[in-house]
C-alpha cells in the first residue's frame, strides 16, 4: 500500500560526390585543379578539420549536467576550481585547459545529443560527466569505443558495465543503498516509509535500500522530480508513524518535503542518499537529518582540508560531495593527459589499468576502477545535519 493509498483509505473509513580511385584526379578535372584542390584539403587539415584531440595551444574536456539545478550548479563549481588550480599550475602538459560545457538539464535525450557533439568535436579529449543517472545511461552508448567519460555523480546501478569507456567517481545505488539500510537499523529503526523520485537514481537507490533493510516498510511511494505538494503524504506519515522515512531524490523535492513535515510537526527521523546534500540549504528544515553523503567538509584528511579552503576561498560556501566528486574527476582527467598526451584511447587506458598503479589520490578518496567502470573501495558517509552543516555521524566501513 503506498501513502496516498493509505491515506484515502483511512479517509473512506472516517469520510553529392562520386568516388573516385586512391589518390588519382577524377578525369574530369584538369590537373591543376586537381593539385590546387588536394592543397586546399591539406591546408584545411592542418587548421582544424581531422585534427587530433587536444591539438594547439589547449586541451579540451567536455562537461555535461543540469547547470541549473542546485547539485548540477556544486558540480560545475568543483570542475571550475579545479581547471583554475590546474591551468595556475601552468596548464595540463603545458597546455590551458578548457571545459567545453553543455547543459543537458538531467535528460537522457539531451544528454545523448550532447555527447554526439562531443565524440564528433576532435578537439575534446574526454568529458568530465555527466550528473545525472538517466543522463549518463543514455550518453554511455554514444561515448562507447570513442570517447572517455567520467561521471561525476551518476550513481545508478545500470552503468555497472556499460562501457569499457565509462567510469565513475561515485559508488554505485546498489551499495550506497545497503549502507544506508545498515545504518537505520543500527539506529534501531524497524518501520521505515519509502519516497522515491520516479527516475533511474530514485528507482536505483530505493531498490537497494528496500532489499536491505530488514524491518517493515510501512509504504512506498514515487513522487515527480519537480512536485511540490507532499501534504498527503506527510499526513499518512503521521497516522502510521514510521520511525524513519527514507527518501530517495534530490534537494529540490528533499526541501518541500522536510518543510512540510515541520509544518504539520511529523516527529520521525529522515534520511537521504547522496542526492540530498543540498537540504542544507534550509537550515531550519534540513535540522537533524541524516543524509549518505560521499564527502564532507569536515574530512579531517589534508588534502580534503585543502579542497575545502579552496572551495570556501572561491565561492564562499562550503563544498558539497557533488563538488568534490566534481573536482576529482577533472583533476582524474588531467593526470590521465599529462602522463599519456590526449589520445583518446590512451586517456581510456590509463584509467582502466589506473589500479594497477596505486590509483589517484582524490579529495573523496583514493580513486581506482574495477573493470566495470566503478569504483573501488568506494562507500559513502551518514552525515547528520547541524546548523546548516553536514557533521559526520557514522563512517561506513
Amino acid at each position: 500500500m503506498t501513502a496516498i493509498e493509505g491515506r484515502r483509505a483511512t479517509q473512506h473509513a472516517s469520510t553529392h560526390c562520386a568516388p573516385h580511385d586512391g589518390d588519382r584526379a577524377p578525369c574530369s578535372l584538369p590537373r591543376a585543379r586537381y593539385a590546387a584542390g588536394t592543397l586546399l584539403l591539406l591546408l584545411i587539415a592542418a587548421t582544424g578539420c581531422g585534427r587530433r584531440a587536444g591539438a594547439g595551444g589547449e586541451v579540451v574536456f567536455g562537461a555535461a549536467g543540469p547547470w541549473t539545478a542546485g547539485y548540477g550548479q556544486m558540480n560545475k563549481r568543483g570542475m571550475d576550481l579545479a581547471v583554475a588550480e590546474l591551468n595556475a599550475a601552468g596548464g595540463v602538459g603545458g597546455r590551458t585547459l578548457r571545459l567545453l560545457a553543455r547543459d543537458d538539464e538531467g535528460s537522457g535525450a539531451k544528454a545523448a545529443a550532447i555527447a554526439q557533439e562531443f565524440v564528433a568535436d576532435p578537439s575534446v579529449v574526454a568529458v568530465v560527466g555527466h550528473v545525472n543517472s538517466g543522463a549518463m545511461v543514455a550518453a554511455a552508448r554514444i561515448y562507447d569505443g570513442r570517447l572517455t567519460a567520467v561521471a561525476t555523480t551518476a550513481t545508478s546501478p545500470d552503468l555497472t558495465g556499460i562501457s569499457s569507456w565509462v567510469f565513475r567517481t561515485i559508488s554505485s545505488d546498489s551499495t550506497n543503498g545497503l549502507d544506508i539500510a545498515r545504518f537505520a537499523r543500527r539506529l534501531g529503526r524497524t518501520r521505515a516509509a519509502i519516497l522515491y523520485e520516479n527516475n533511474s537514481y530514485g528507482r536505483g537507490l530505493t531498490e537497494s535500500f528496500r532489499r536491505n533493510f530488514d524491518g517493515e516498510v510501512v509504504s512506498i511511494d514515487p513522487i515527480a522530480e519537480d512536485a511540490t505538494d507532499f501534504e498527503p503524504y506527510v499526513a499518512y506519515f503521521k497516522e502510521r508513524a514510521p520511525d524513519i522515512v527514507f527518501v530517495a531524490g534530490t534537494e529540490r523535492s528533499g526541501i518541500g518535503l522536510l518543510r512540510e513535515a515541520r509544518r504539520q510537526r511529523l516527529r520521525t527521523d529522515f534520511v537521504g542518499g547522496d542526492g540530498w546534500a543540498g537540504v542544507v540549504a534550509d537550515t531550519v528544515a534540513a535540522e537533524g537529518v541524516y543524509v549518505g553523503s560521499p564527502f564532507t567538509a569536515e574530512d579531517p584528511r589534508p588534502e580534503a582540508r585543502r579542497f575545502v579552503a579552496a572551495f570556501r576561498d572561491r565561492y564562499h560556501l562550503d563544498p558539497d560531495g557533488n563538488a568534490a566528486l566534481a573536482y576529482d574527476a577533472t583533476m582524474l582527467l588531467a593526470k590521465a593527459v599529462s602522463e599519456r598526451g590526449t589520445d583518446r584511447a590512451a586517456v581510456r587506458d590509463f584509467l582502466a589499468t589506473l589500479a594497477d598503479r596505486g590509483g589517484h589520490a582524490g579529495v573523496t578518496g583514493p580513486i581506482r576502477f574495477h573493470a566495470s567502470g566503478d569504483p573501488l573501495g568506494r562507500g559513502i558517509v551518514m552525515t547528520r545535519v547541524r546548523r546548516g552543516a553536514l557533521l559526520v555521524a557514522e563512517r561506513t566501513p
